[in-house]
C-alpha cells in the first residue's frame, strides 16, 4: 500500500516561498499594532510617537497593509492544500488521511501560540480547512463563485445585523464569555488596571491568562466582522488555484493576471482609500452597526481581496522575469520556515512590548512600529538563509511534518 511521503525541499514551489514570506512581513506589520496597543486619539507623547506622522502612517497601514497580507496567506493556505490532493492523485495515493492529521497538529499547534498571542491565524485557517475539505470535490466554477461571494458575504451579513441585531449573537457570546474569564483571573475595572499588567507588569504566566481572555476577545471581533465566510471564500479560490495548475501554466492565463491586477487597481485601490478613512474617522460607528459602518464593510469587501490580489498577480508577472526573480527570492528562506519565523515574530512583539519584557507597550506609533518591522524581517532573513544551510526545514516545520508523516524527518542537512 503505497503512502503519501513529504514533499522534498527541492520539489517545492519556489514562487510560493517568495509569496509566503512576503505575507509573514506584512502580516508581522499589521500585528505590530496590536503588539504596540498604539492608540492614535490618546494624544499620548514620547519618543516613539509621532502624532501627525503616525496619523498618516496608520492610514497607509489601513490603505496598503490591513486585511490583505492574511487575505495573500489564506489564498496559499488554499492553494498548498490543492497540492497536496493533487500530488496524491497523481501517484494513486488517497491524501485524506494525511491532510487531516496535518491539520489537527495544525490545530494544536496554533492552540499553543494562542497562549502567546490571542492573533494568532493558525489555529483559525486549521479549524476552517476542515469545513474546506468536503467542498474541495465541487468544480472548479462552482468554487470559485461560492469563493467571491463568500468573500463579499460581509456586506450582506453585516446589513442583516443592523435589521435584526439578534443575528450578532455569536459575537455577543464571545464578548461575555471573555468578561467571565476575565474577572476569575483578574479584576480589571479601569484602563490603569490593564496597564499595569500588559505594560507594568513582571509576570509571563500573568501575560499568559491574558492570552486565554484575548481568545474570547478576538473570537468576538472574528463573528462580528464575519471573517470566517470570507477567509474560507479566500481558500476556495486559492485551493483552485492549485488544482487548475494555474501557476504552472501562466502563460497560458496571462491575460487573467493582467485583469486581476487591473480590477485590484482600479477598484481596490479607491475602495481602500475610503475603507482608511472610514476606519480613521467613522470606526465608532461600525461596532455600533451604524450606516458608517456599513460603509465601511462594502469598502472593505470590494478594497482589501482585489488588492491581495492585484498584489499577487504583480508578484506572479514579475517572477516571471530574471531580475524580478533575483529580488523577489530575498523572501524565500523565510517563506520556506514561514510557521517557525511567524512564532518567532510573536516571541520578539511579545518580549518588546510587554511588561516582563521591555515593556514598550502603548509607547510606540506606527512609524517607528512599521521600522522595527523591517528591521526584524531583514534579521529573519539572515537567520532563514544561514538556518536552511544547516538544516532541511524550520523547528516548527520539522515537528509538524514529523507528527504528520508519523516519522521524525530528517532534520540535519547531510
Amino acid at each position: 500500500m503505497h503512502r503519501l511521503a513529504p514533499v522534498q525541499t527541492t520539489q517545492r514551489e519556489v514562487f510560493m516561498d517568495v509569496l509566503r514570506g512576503f505575507a509573514i512581513l506584512g502580516i508581522f506589520i499589521a500585528n505590530l499594532n496590536g503588539f504596540s496597543w498604539y492608540n492614535g486619539s490618546a494624544k499620548a507623547t514620547g519618543p516613539y510617537l509621532l502624532p501627525g506622522a503616525d496619523n498618516t502612517m496608520s492610514f497607509l497601514h489601513q490603505m496598503f497593509i490591513e486585511g490583505k497580507f492574511y487575505s495573500i496567506f489564506s489564498l496559499l493556505f488554499g492553494w498548498g492544500i490543492a497540492l497536496q490532493f493533487k500530488r496524491a492523485e497523481e501517484r494513486g495515493i488517497n491524501a485524506l488521511p494525511t491532510v487531516r492529521r496535518r491539520l489537527f497538529f495544525m490545530l494544536l499547534l496554533g492552540a499553543v501560540h494562542l497562549l502567546l498571542w490571542p492573533g494568532d491565524i493558525v489555529f483559525f485557517y486549521a479549524i476552517l480547512a476542515f469545513v474546506l475539505l468536503p467542498l474541495r470535490k465541487l468544480s472548479n466554477k462552482t468554487l470559485l463563485i461560492t469563493g467571491c461571494l463568500m468573500v463579499l458575504s460581509p456586506i450582506l451579513l453585516y446589513w442583516l445585523k443592523m435589521t435584526w441585531p439578534l443575528l450578532n449573537y455569536p459575537a455577543d457570546l464571545a464578548i461575555k464569555t471573555a468578561s467571565k474569564v476575565e474577572s476569575s483571573f483578574f479584576t480589571i475595572k479601569s484602563e490603569q488596571d490593564f496597564l499595569n499588567i500588559m505594560k507594568y507588569g513582571n509576570s509571563w504566566f500573568e501575560q499568559v491568562q491574558m492570552n486565554v481572555v484575548g481568545f474570547f476577545y478576538r473570537y468576538n471581533y472574528l463573528f462580528f466582522v464575519s471573517r470566517i465566510p470570507k477567509v474560507l471564500g479566500i481558500f476556495l479560490i486559492g485551493y483552485v488555484i492549485g488544482r487548475s495548475d494555474f501557476y504552472k501554466n501562466i502563460l497560458q492565463h496571462k491575460k487573467i493576471v493582467y485583469w486581476a491586477i487591473g480590477i485590484g487597481l482600479v477598484v481596490g485601490l479607491p475602495a481602500n482609500y475610503f475603507l482608511a478613512y472610514y476606519m480613521s474617522n467613522h470606526g465608532g460607528d461600525y461596532w455600533q452597526l451604524k450606516t458608517k459602518g456599513l460603509y465601511q464593510t462594502i469598502f472593505y469587501a470590494l478594497g482589501v481581496a482585489p488588492l491581495a490580489m492585484a498584489y499577487v498577480g504583480l508578484f506572479m508577472l514579475s517572477f516571471q522575469k530574471v531580475a524580478g526573480k533575483k529580488v523577489l527570492s530575498v523572501f524565500t528562506p523565510v517563506g520556506k520556515m514561514a510557521f517557525s519565523n511567524y512564532i518567532l515574530q510573536t516571541l520578539i512583539g511579545s518580549f518588546v512590548f510587554l511588561g516582563p519584557g521591555l515593556g514598550y507597550f502603548g509607547e510606540v506609533g506606527p512609524v517607528y512600529y512599521t521600522i522595527f518591522g523591517v528591521v526584524v524581517f531583514i534579521f529573519q532573513i539572515i537567520l532563514s538563509t544561514i538556518w536552511l544551510k544547516f538544516f532541511n526545514y524550520g523547528p516548527v516545520e520539522w515537528i509538524w511534518r514529523s507528527a504528520t508523516y508519523k516519522k521524525w524527518q530528517p532534520f540535519l542537512k547531510k
